[in-house]
């Protein structure tokens, strides 16, 4: 049985059946790969097991010994960083899609309007992921240093551990405003996109998996194989995700 967001990173370091692929992914990725885990079970009969969080934490645990087989990022500095440290090989390396920044508001909130990016810095509490640790986070400040805004708007953000964490914090309503990604916006009822950032001044938004170095097992690359072939990319496309 696919078994979906294991946040713990002990629950990780418990053995494994031998049968079992464990996948650390991008929080954003939690829907769509939990549909794409069923399909590549229901062909592959391989069995896989995911556990979703902050890219940039994933890759923490998997520097102290997490027996992770894939990591799936929502960057690519957080892959081609285990690439240098040797723990994931660059030819086991895949992009496989894109995705849009957007600013969402609680729902039917009347009082945050945001229709320019400026209009962000009267925003009083701004969720984002950590820009240390989190891709949105970080995706978010740099679109916001390019707007000459960062300064000012840094003050008023509450950092989140993920993705989805700063979504939570909108849909809570503690956050007044939080920028995430379009995917995440789509999945909510609770929050509205006030602003979709252009493309043209939004920073590359990449999803990278691979496999790690230290694993041999051919269900590791049968995965990423999977991920990147048509049903999957379909199963992206249908979540939102930019091809």
């Amino acid at each position: 049985m696919l078994l979906a967001l294991t946040f713990a990173v002990q629950a990780c370091r418990k053995a494994l059946p031998q049968d079992e692929l464990l996948v650390f992914a991008a929080a954003s990725t939690a829907d769509v790969l939990t549909e794409v885990g069923r399909d590549f079970e229901t062909e592959t009969t391989q069995k896989v097991r995911f556990s979703f969080g902050g890219s940039r934490d994933l890759a923490r645990q998997i520097r102290a010994g997490a027996p992770a087989a894939v990591i799936v990022s929502a960057d690519a500095e957080t892959i081609d960083a285990l690439v240098e440290a040797k723990l994931v090989r660059s030819e086991d390396r895949r992009s496989f899609a894109s995705n849009r920044l957007v600013v969402v508001v609680p729902t039917g909130a009347a009082s945050v309007a945001i229709h320019t990016p400026r209009d962000l810095v009267g925003v009083v509490r701004l969720a984002i992921g950590d820009p240390k640790l989190v891709p949105a986070g970080n995706y978010a400040r740099q679109w916001l240093e390019k707007e000459g805004l960062w300064t000012e708007v840094a003050p008023h953000v509450l950092p989140s551990l993920d993705v989805r964490a700063a979504l939570a914090a909108v849909e809570a309503g503690h956050a007044d405003a939080g920028i995430v990604y379009r995917t995440d916006a789509a999945r909510s009822q609770r929050v509205q996109i006030a602003y979709e950032v252009p493309v043209e001044r939004a920073p590359t938004i990449a999803y990278v998996a691979a496999r790690l170095a230290s694993v041999d097992t051919a269900g590791a690359m049968r995965f990423l194989d999977f991920l990147t072939g048509s049903k999957a990319r379909a199963t992206l496309a249908r979540h939102g995700f930019v091809l």
